[in-house]
């Protein structure tokens, strides 16, 4: 299916966006007094099998219900949806068509968990198989003996690898792996220092194999093998890209070189040989388990219509506060040290894939697109920030994500309390309390969605972030923009290597900065 299949008719998007900004918008107490029923209405859960074959279902629970979703407001969505082309972009996204408009390519990441074309599928297998027989190999000592290893990528190839190693690992891993992405030296010295040189593998993270900050640390990398006595420190390193005649032509050997492929996006690659330094870390058995809940997660999305479709709704929620209520951010708080990674990794996810400002036929957007991604930890934010999500001036529609399975061996108490503050907080956004005291009044009708799952295991993780790869790409469908490309990445990374040759025509104020820096 061609780009031009999918172009849905703008008279009509105009008409549903102008039906929806005519609904009125009632409070949340409204909308519970008018329907006892509510949470039931506004509930999503989406399951997976506990082990393979099992018919026991661990899962997820979404609820929206504390969301300005009416029902009427979800007939209108439902109206853009259908105008907006959404079934046929769907289509497109899981048949391998060419969805990334900008760069001629498909977008195949549902291959990599087995949502996709048959061919598709099987190269992706084809590719995972491979890794896994690297992986179980290094386990068994066919690299002699393996600690440690230190990942280097950037972006996509690092957060979603340092994302899953923090949530996987707190009780041990196979192999301890560090990811540094930040070219600030500092940060590849910390991994040194917690690496012995003797028994330490490198994986470099990059789909091109031309990114300057990825390459610097990998070369700075191999001196400090050189440096601490490793005869062969070329014959430490493993390669994660697209791009595999680069990195073998950079010095990596071939059987050493773990590609995938080119349609898949560096911020949607976790689950392709990118995921390599966490497979090393938890093992392969554990690396199937978070496909299987990401697939899962492509199933409902891919089978479920309408409001029925739990990413969906989601992005039918973002659309209204963004568009409809003008809100600029939203915020995500993981009630579970494991998940304390996630905000920074949906920040790349949401901001570069809708971060833009033009439609895929290249006009202007007619509205506000991607709105800032921010969060933390509870309830350590709650000590933070959460004085301006109550009583501050900003509408911050907010995400809170929990897990009903603790991830200590502690006195319950612990869990209990955190559950218990996750819980309370929405409850008291939605209510908020009057007061005679301006100072210790809340307004309350303040908006959020919670994420219950049953345990933070691998397929939840799975799960989680292929459900955020659907909510983005929905909202990309909305609004008529690709999520795939992210060009505005490239500017500064232009002018930083125009600083480096010295040929650059800079301002008043870059100049002078630079003459600071010891750089002009």
């Amino acid at each position: 299916m061609s780009t031009t299949d999918i172009q849905p008719g703008e008279t009509a998007i105009a008409r549903a966006w102008l039906a929806l900004r005519a609904l009125p918008q009632p409070t949340l107490a409204d909308l519970f007094g008018a329907d006892a029923d509510r949470p039931a209405t506004l509930t999503r859960r989406i399951g997976w099998p506990v082990e393979p074959g099992s018919t026991a279902q661990a899962g997820m629970l979404i609820d929206f219900s504390k969301t300005h979703l009416s029902d009427a407001l979800l007939a209108a969505f439902e109206t853009l949806t259908e105008a907006a082309g959404f079934g046929l972009a769907c289509e497109a996204l899981f048949d391998g068509g060419i969805i990334n408009v900008t760069e001629g390519r498909a977008a195949t990441h549902g291959a990599l968990r087995g949502s996709g074309t048959p061919a598709q599928v099987e190269e992706a297998e084809a590719l995972l198989t491979r890794m896994g027989m690297l992986v179980e190999a290094i386990h068994d000592g066919a690299l002699d003996e393996v600690k440690h290893c230190i990942a280097i990528g950037i972006g996509g190839s690092a957060l979603g690898p340092a994302l899953a190693i923090d949530a996987l690992t707190r009780d041990g891993a196979m192999v301890d792996v560090h990811v540094v992405s930040n070219i600030d030296g500092l940060a590849l010295e910390q991994a040194f220092a917690a690496c012995d040189p003797a028994t330490t593998l490198i994986a470099i993270a990059s789909k091109t194999f031309t990114t300057i900050e990825t390459l610097t640390n990998a070369n700075s990398a191999l001196r400090w093998l050189a440096d601490n006595g490793v005869e062969d420190p070329g014959g430490r390193v493993i390669a994660l890209t697209a791009s595999p005649e680069n990195a073998v032509e950079w010095g990596v050997d071939e059987t050493r070189v773990l590609p995938f492929t080119e349609s898949v996006g560096g911020r949607y690659s976790l689950f392709s040989s990118i995921g390599f330094p966490v497979a090393l870390a938890i093992g392969m058995e554990e690396f199937r388990a978070m496909l299987a809940g990401a697939k899962a997660v492509d199933d409902h999305f891919r089978e479920t219509e309408g409001c029925a479709n739990a990413p969906l709704l989601a992005a039918y929620a973002d659309q209204y506060y963004t568009r409809l209520r003008g809100c600029q951010t939203r915020a995500v708080f993981a009630y579970d040290e494991r998940l304390a990674l996630l905000p920074s990794y949906l920040q790349q996810l949401e901001m570069e894939s809708n971060g833009k400002s033009v439609t895929v036929t290249g006009a202007p957007v007619d509205g506000p697109t991607a709105a800032v991604t921010w969060g933390g930890v509870g309830t350590d934010a709650q000590h933070a920030v959460f004085q301006l999500l109550h009583q501050g001036t900003h509408l911050i529609p907010v995400d809170f994500l929990v897990s009903i399975g603790p991830g200590d061996q502690l006195d319950p108490a612990h869990h209990r309390i955190l559950l218990m503050n996750c819980l309370a907080q929405g409850a008291a956004l939605m209510a908020g309390k009057p007061s005679d005291d301006p100072a210790r009044a809340y307004p309350g009708d303040r908006p959020s969605t919670t994420f219950l799952i049953d345990d933070c295991d691998a397929a939840a993780l799975g799960a989680l972030i292929a459900f955020h790869e659907h909510r983005t790409f929905a909202n990309a469908v909305l609004m008529g923009i690709n999520p795939f490309d992210q060009f505005g990445v490239e500017l500064g990374k232009a002018i930083a290597k125009q600083i480096e040759s010295g040929e650059g025509e800079f301002d008043a104020s870059t100049r002078a900065l630079l003459a600071a820096a010891g750089l002009g």
